[in-house]
Formats: C-alpha cells, structure tokens, sequence
C-alpha cells in the first residue's frame, strides 16, 4: 500500500484515524482530462462540531506536551513530506493541474514549513515586564487551544501547512478544512504526514468539505482562532461572520499586484520575470502580478516580446507531456477568466496573444494599451492573463500601483534600486520585491497583505506566527498576598 493509496482515504474524514463520512462523497477530478481520481470524503456541520469538541479535549494535553516532543514531531513530519515528495507531487499534478516544477516547489515549502515549525516550538515566547510593585510581572504568550483552518485549491499543501503546523508546534489542536476540489493533495496528505509523525488523535482534523462545512466552522463556539486563505469576496464574509462570536480571524485574500517596469531595466530578464509572474500555474495564485507597469519608452518593446514568449509556451496536459501551463482549475474559473478578457479587449484593450482556450487549457494571453477601467486591470482575474498599461514618471507608476484595493505585493525592476525603494515607498503593501516580480514566498519570511488583500502578515517568521496562534498572558507573582485598605 502506498503512502496516499485510496484505500486509505476513500469518502473518509480523518481525526487521527480514519473515519467514513456520514455526509457523503465527491468525486476527486484531474481538470487535465476530466477523470474521476477517486472519491473524498465530505463534512458537513455536524461533522465540523464533532471535531471541535473532540480537539478542545485532547488540545489541552498537548499544549502541556515537552517542546522536544512537539519539536520532535514536527521535524518528523518535515522528514516525510520529503521522502514521500514524489508520490505527493503525482496527486498535486494530477489534482490540481500544476506542473511538476510548481508540484516539488510545494512539497519542499511544506517540509520547510515543518521545520520551521519544528524551531518555533522552542523560542522564547514572552517577556519581563516593568513593574512599580514588589514582584514579578511578564507577560507569555499561551496557545489559543483550537484553531480552525481553511485553504484554497491554488497551492493546497503549502496553503494548509503553513497554518496547521505552526498552530500545532505552539500546543494548539487544528480543525482543517481543505477546499474539496484538492482534497487529496492539499488535505489527505497532511493528515497522513501527521499521522505517520505520531500526532496523538483528535489533534488534527482534516474536514474537505463545501461552504457549509466552511461557515460551520467559522462558528463553531469552540475555535477561537480562524486562519482563512481565499478570495476577498470569501474573506469579507468570513470576517462578517467571526465578528459575531468576537473570535479572531487571520485573512489572506486576493490581489492584483502590479509589477513595474522602468525604462532602464534589462528587458531580457524583464520580460522573462514578467512571464513567469502572471502565467506560473496559469495565474492562479494570490500574488500573480495582475497588472504590468511598463514605462512609456520601452512599453512596446516590452509587450512585443512578452507576446512572443507568452505564444511559445506549451500548453497542456501536466502529468503527460512538457509543458509551462497545465489546466485552470474547472469551467467556472475557465468562462470567468474569458469573460474578463473579452470584455477587457471591448472596452479598448488591445489582445496582442491568447485570448482561447480549449477544454480546461487557457493560452497565456497579454492585453497591450489597457485602459485602467478596463476588468482584466481592475479585478483580479486568476488566471494567465498579463494586462500592460504605461506610465511616464516615478509619481504617475506609484499613483496606479496604489490605485487598487489590494495591497498584496509588489513587484519594481530598476537598475536604480534607491528610485525602486522610492516607489516602494508610496505603495502600500504588504511585499516589495525589488528587481524581481511579485511572486515569492518562504517559511522564514512574514506574510500578508493590506487592504482588500488582507488583515496583514499573519504567516511566516516567528513573530506572525506566535502572533497568530497564541494569546498574551498577563502574569504577575509575588511572595505574600497583597494588603489592601479594605
């Protein structure tokens, strides 16, 4: 039996075991050539209330669990994302479209993230407050006890584990629910890394479930904590909802990142950065960059040739052939995509390549002389699409770069790295990359966006993760109980 073998997984829901589903199946699906993979199980509410339950009980027990041990267990599971790396990569080809570059990046961040989480577990989480009195005053940080998850189809596993392991590693239980569409590599595979570690039951509860499951969960009375990736439209009614219960909730959304091109940049490098920024898993991820600024002078020059890169990259099935794009993730996502490119093209857009598709394939499509009203440069579009407008000066590049709602990354190619920190200055948002593009992330590193793209860094690093998964506990000690007037 292998590592994610079907038998183990079919219409079942995972506690530390694995158990049938009372709410059903779905059927697991390549986008690449529409086959049934498999079945996965599906939670409802009632489902998502039992794993609550269960996971405030066992939570307290290992939040009272040695470092080492929670240390220990972490690095375990780092260990078996990499040696069971390749049969991973197979289901998040298969399953989610990618390529296999993009399916071993995934597999490696997820080990990364493990590790990480294994360091975080051993840091110092608090401090030694001042005091005017005679005793000890400090303040620790202290698990929230259940921390409720959800994570999207674009990058499941890294999506899912950058939360659950940090959570865990701090002495929280988790109560995840993987988008259903990957519930096999980006929810199945967690839990069996988890549960090959030696994760105690009741821990860790991987839920694949719709919105129903989704919402149960963002209510349940007790998950205090929910750590949410998705779209801003999702987000804002995740939020509405925490809102009620006053319960804290992490958000990353959506964006529409801008890359810029100055005039003296290097157009070879250029170009290919800002190929590999908006056509990577065919644009469906948070930080493609959705909107290409490139400096008058070089503008058709820079569109000329992406044009040409764009129609020379292969499209097409990933498990089977060579190819930079695989499928969008199904037709919903495919018309969507289309539409804001037609309408885009309509309201004054000029469609230098793409702009078709066949089945679930969508050719990596640039738009030149995009009006800024334009839907392909207002909205985030997910998907290969690479809108270009112009701008003349340093002040005109910040104005549309910070003319968007979202404020997730940016992306600023210069030789003249000061004028590109100048640029980063007027622009809010939550990533800077200076001479590379927008799409970039690493376990080390804090994480988030502003504005519509979220509720700031809130993964990555010790202090977004401490901050995201823990309580501060204010805490003072003294010899003799204190004298009072009354």
């Amino acid at each position: 039996m292998t590592f994610l073998d079907p038998k183990i997984w079919t219409g079942s829901l995972f506690d530390g075991g694995w158990t049938a589903s009372r709410t059903g199946d779905v059927p697991v699906v390549e986008p690449a050539t529409g086959a049934e993979l498999g079945r996965a199980g599906t939670a409802g509410a009632a489902d998502v209330a039992a794993a609550a339950v269960r996971a405030r009980q066992e939570q307290p027990a290992w939040a009272a669990t040695p470092y080492e041990e929670r240390a220990a267990l972490l690095r375990r599971a780092g260990r078996l994302f990499e040696e069971h790396a390749q049969e991973i990569q197979d289901w998040i080809v298969r399953e989610s479209g990618g390529v296999p570059g993009k399916a071993a990046f995934e597999t490696h961040v997820a080990a990364q993230e493990c590790y990480e989480a294994a360091a975080l577990a051993s840091q110092p989480l608090g401090e030694v407050l001042p005091t005017a009195r005679k005793r000890l005053s400090f303040a620790r940080r202290v698990p929230v006890g259940v921390v409720g998850v959800i994570a999207p189809f674009n990058f499941p596993l890294i999506l899912g584990t950058r939360s659950v392991a940090p959570a865990l590693a701090l002495g929280n239980a988790v109560v995840f629910k993987p988008d259903q569409r990957t519930a096999v590599c980006g929810g199945y595979a967690i839990a069996r890394v988890f549960e090959e570690a030696g994760l105690p039951g009741g821990l860790l509860h991987v839920l694949p479930g719709g919105p129903e499951a989704g919402q149960a969960l963002v209510a349940d009375p007790n998950v205090p904590v929910i750590s949410f990736t998705g779209s801003t439209a999702a987000g804002r009614r995740v939020g509405e909802l925490a809102a009620r219960s006053l319960k804290r909730v992490h958000l990353e959304l959506g964006g529409n990142s801008a890359l810029v091109v100055f005039d003296d940049a290097d157009l070879d490098p250029a170009v290919s950065a800002g190929a590999w920024a908006s056509f990577f898993h065919q644009g469906q991820i948070c930080m493609t960059s959705g909107r290409h600024l490139v400096h008058a002078a070089v503008a058709e020059e820079y569109v000329a040739r992406l044009a040409a890169k764009a129609s020379a990259l292969p499209v097409g099935d990933p498990a089977t052939g060579q190819v930079a794009l695989g499928p969008l993730i199904d037709a919903g996502q495919r018309d969507r995509v289309h539409r804001l490119v037609t309408d885009s093209v309509s309201a004054g857009a000029r469609l230098a390549c793409g702009g078709t598709y066949e089945g679930l394939f969508y050719r990596p499509t640039v738009l030149a002389e995009v009006p800024v009203g334009a839907p392909a440069y207002a909205e985030e579009v997910f998907g290969p699409v690479a809108p270009v407008t112009t701008f003349s000066t340093l002040e005109e590049a910040a104005a549309l770069a910070a003319g968007s709602p979202y404020g997730l990354s940016l992306g600023i190619l210069t030789r003249d790295v000061m004028k590109g920190l100048a640029l980063a200055d007027l622009v809010p948002t939550g990533v800077v990359h200076i001479n590379d593009q927008t799409v970039d992330d690493e376990a080390v590193a804090p994480f988030g966006g502003m504005g519509a793209s979220g509720t700031g860094a809130r993964f990555g690093g010790t202090g977004a993760n401490a901050g995201a998964f823990t309580e501060t506990q204010w805490v003072t000690m003294q010899g003799d109980i204190a004298r009072y007037p009354f």
